[in-house]
């Protein structure tokens, strides 16, 4: 967007602040920053902040975040004073299972690029004198962690950027979002309009009402969280300077959901582990017009019996707390998500309104860099995948499904959480027509997105019996035992010697038609969308610097119509958006985009003996003389109208049968029927997961994100050749498989049994070289197997090793898939995990 742009940040805390002084930074002057609050303490979230800044996180985009906020709080300062105490950080395990959960963390940071160290229980001791040497098995140590000074950041950033021309008004609330035609024209306050181009909610807990006015959901729960300080604690007297000083790390008792830092000679002690108690912000009424520390009105009156479990847990972890008291707390006011991930990025429905909500201290410069990215180059260096606003669907954005899943983020916060674990509640929330049947085949289910996903099948657990031995699968540790059952084996085995029926139905698929869709989707991606009706083609969505937003599978119905099957809310937003902006520029080749997941369903029918079960209840043929592969047709199964697709995810010949919801019950009963004589069983994602990943099929948003482009990602026969132009085309010139710094490879694990399954770092010749992106056991090849991201200098044949609960795992690089598929060319997955 131009420079020339008129900007309106709403909110002048550490977000806002920091996205004007990242703004200005990129040549952008014509900025307002209002803010309900005095600007010299505003009184929202900010204003109370403990200033705690830890950088391990199993989120990479949180951990990059963290990790610049770091930079970024080193940088400021006037006359020799910082705005960050670098104290380092330290996790203390007082569990077994904590401990090998932080041994997990190191292995995070080490992916990410964060110095960290597994210390003992002495080592523990000697980094923080104070604990109780007893309870503590051993701990994290993150030596660039420490405190930052929220609120004098905010106070320096807002004199910088004032000296850029920003303009700061203070004492003003935002009454309204002025828009026009879809887009953004200013903000109201009392005092009158605020012209803009672009608006940004940087309003923190404010940011429901905020975007309520612009009629734009925020998936955002205001949650009170229990902070107080202590009188004089003896022990420490004279070790600090007053009110605030600090030498210790910033400490986290994570088993208790427990954190602490040093106030001079006090202790600050932040709780998570009491009951949650949710926030209405509009009812907190209007921010006075001076603010102090103990009136504003992110500071809800302490509820002293919520804390008593965490003072009397603090004296047994600190025994020097004995001889001190609680002096003061408070409830201090904090954002949560449905899935703990800020909100970043454009309103879907309006354009020219930005958020950049839910972002604590810890990640705020990094959030504010990335906005600023996309205002100015249109792209994020760090994936938003995970943050992005778009990425909800509707039913997740009511206000019942927040407040729900928001609060148990709350609780969890600290908890030990597993890659494949579903939420609680709410079940049931969405599920496809054939979910009766799956139950009475003993479905286990996970839960993604709010859909049931079955993951294997109870029925199905005779088959272990008669497994061929190199079938069987290798008993499993702990961690990778969970939510996992060796009846995929079986299942994994019928797949690729009989047939198997897999519930594809939460799969995403959109409608596009009208005139100029050929012209919208040649336009947007990767594919050659332009060959005659009944074709399918793989193709990519790419950025304007050729990373990879997502991947489509796209078949042409009809001149004017196409079925996009895609991975989910973000790119039906997109495509939503683009579509627009063509109809207004050029109704006569105008667009429309429906998102049709709900309202219909789909099968898939792979196996060796697919085209027996499919013969027995079509006359219609589905030989690959009129269905050849990655095509598709209409067709009746027994009656019921469907679309066949001939593509495979598994590696194993057969189709996508899609039809409408009213007929799913019944389809999945005829091919049942149909089936039993040829093997027929129906398997789960866990079977579908392994035998994508032996076919070499990669997982957007897993195996791909935008931080790589499709070189990089090994898919570049996605990318046409020739013809018209593409969305990131432009970037990708000059780029090869052979210039690409980092491949996606795959690996197997060399002693056939242990374990991995993702995110951790992988090291050649005793140097980090990448880290693992999705992993498996192949029960085909009959070993573990996994993605990584490795530099180019690492060849097929190497030998690597994979850290894995602080062990090393030797694995050696296969060429680019561990089975050979049916398709001569793979196609990679829909994101269809939990990661």
């Amino acid at each position: 967007m131009a420079t020339s742009s008129r900007v309106v940040i709403i909110g002048a805390g550490i977000v806002g602040a920091n996205v004007a002084d990242e703004l200005t930074s990129r040549g952008w002057t014509d900025i307002t920053v209002v803010d309900q609050g005095p600007l010299e303490l505003a009184g929202g979230s900010t204003s109370h902040a403990p200033g705690l800044v830890f950088q391990s996180n199993a989120s990479k985009a949180l951990t990059l975040f963290a990790r610049y906020t770091v930079e970024k709080l080193q940088s400021l300062g006037k006359d020799g004073e910082s705005c960050f105490n670098q104290v380092g950080g330290l996790e203390v395990a007082t569990t077994p299972e904590r401990l090998q959960e932080l041994k997990r963390k190191h292995g995070f940071a080490t992916s990410w690029g964060v110095d960290t160290r597994l210390i003992s229980a002495e080592e523990c001791s000697n980094v923080y004198p104070l604990l109780n040497k007893e309870l503590v098995l051993g701990g994290l140590h993150i030596p660039s962690d420490g405190l930052a000074l929220a609120a004098r950041a905010v106070q320096l950033l807002i004199e910088r950027t004032s000296k850029a021309g920003v303009r700061y008004i203070g004492s003003t609330p935002v009454t309204g979002i002025n828009q026009a035609d879809g887009r953004v024209t200013g903000v109201t306050t009392p005092n009158g309009i605020i012209p803009a181009d672009i608006v940004i909610s940087c309003a923190g807990f404010w940011g429901v009402e905020v975007g309520a006015m612009a009629g734009v959901p925020i998936p955002l729960l205001p949650m009170a969280h229990q902070y107080v300080k202590t009188t004089a604690v003896p022990a420490q007297a004279g070790r600090n300077a007053l009110p605030n000083g600090a030498n210790l790390p910033i400490l986290r008792y994570q088993d208790q959901d427990i954190y602490y830092r040093e106030h001079g000679d006090r202790f600050g002690i932040g709780y998570y582990g009491h009951r949650p108690i949710p926030v209405d912000a509009a009812s907190l009424g209007p921010t006075p017009r001076h603010v102090t520390e103990d009136n504003m009105p992110s500071r809800l009156k302490f509820t002293p019996k919520d804390f008593e479990p965490a003072w009397k847990l603090s004296q047994e972890l600190l025994p020097a707390l004995q001889k001190s008291t609680v002096a003061e707390g408070f409830n201090g006011i904090l954002s949560f998500t449905p899935d703990g991930g800020p909100l970043v990025g454009q309103s879907s429905t309006l354009d020219g309104f930005f958020v950049a909500e839910a972002v604590w201290v810890t990640h705020s410069a990094g959030v504010a860099r990335a906005l600023a990215e996309i205002l100015t180059t249109g792209k994020s260096q760090v994936d938003l995948t995970g943050c992005d606003l778009s990425r909800f669907d509707p039913v997740q954005l009511t206000p019942a499904y927040v407040k729900e899943t928001s609060q148990q983020d709350f609780v969890q916060v600290y908890d030990i959480l597993h890659p494949f674990q579903p939420r609680d509640s709410p079940r049931d929330l969405r599920v496809g027509p054939f979910h009766e049947r799956q139950r009475e085949l003993g479905a286990f289910f996970l839960e993604t997105g709010g859909w049931e996903r079955a993951e294997w099948y109870e029925t199905n657990k005779g088959l272990l019996s008669h497994l061929p031995a190199k079938w069987r699968p290798v008993e499993r540790d702990a961690w990778s035992a969970r939510y996992y059952s060796p009846i995929a084996a079986a299942e994994a085995w019928k797949t690729r010697t009989a047939a198997a029926l897999y519930d594809l139905t939460p799969q995403r698929r959109i409608e596009v038609t009208g005139p100029g869709a050929a012209k919208l989707l040649l336009r947007l991606t990767t594919g050659d969308v332009s060959r005659p009706p009944g074709t399918v083609t793989y193709a990519l969505l790419l950025d304007g610097s050729g990373g990879i937003r997502s991947d489509l599978v796209i078949a042409r119905l009809g001149k004017d119509s196409f079925q996009v099957s895609a991975n989910g809310a973000m790119d039906f937003a997109h495509l939503s958006r683009e579509a627009r902006i063509q109809t207004t520029k050029s109704p006569a080749r105008s667009v429309q985009v429906r998102d049709t997941t709900g309202s219909t369903c789909c099968l898939g029918l792979w196996g060796p003996r697919a085209r027996n079960v499919v013969m027995a209840v079509s006359t219609d043929d589905f030989t690959g003389a009129s269905l050849p592969y990655m095509h598709a047709m209409k067709a009746t199964i027994a009656g019921i109208p469907v679309t066949a697709m001939s593509v495979s995810y598994v590696g194993e010949p057969g189709w996508e049968i899609h039809t409408t919801a009213e007929y799913g019950r019944r389809l999945w009963d005829v091919l049942w029927r149909a089936g039993q004589s040829h093997g027929l069983i129906a398997a789960g994602r866990a079977a579908f997961y392994a035998l994508r990943l032996e076919s070499g099929i990669r997982l957007w948003g897993v195996d791909m994100t935008t931080e790589h482009d499709p070189y990089e990602a090994g898919l570049d026969f996605a990318l046409r050749e020739s013809g018209s132009f593409y969305f990131g085309r432009e970037a990708l010139r000059g780029r090869s498989a052979k210039t690409a710094a980092r491949r996606l490879q795959c690996l197997t694990v060399d002693d056939g049994r242990s374990m991995v399954l993702g995110k951790e770092p992988v090291f050649a010749s005793g140097k980090s070289v990448g880290y693992i992106t999705s992993a498996a056991f192949g029960y085909t090849v009959g070993k573990p197997i996994a993605f990584a991201y490795l530099a180019a200098s690492v060849a097929e044949g190497d030998s690597v090793e994979i850290e894995y609960f602080g062990r090393r795992i030797r694995a050696t690089v296969m060429r680019d898939s561990a089975y050979k598929p049916h398709s001569d060319r793979p196609l990679v997955a829909r994101r269809e995990s939990k990661l």
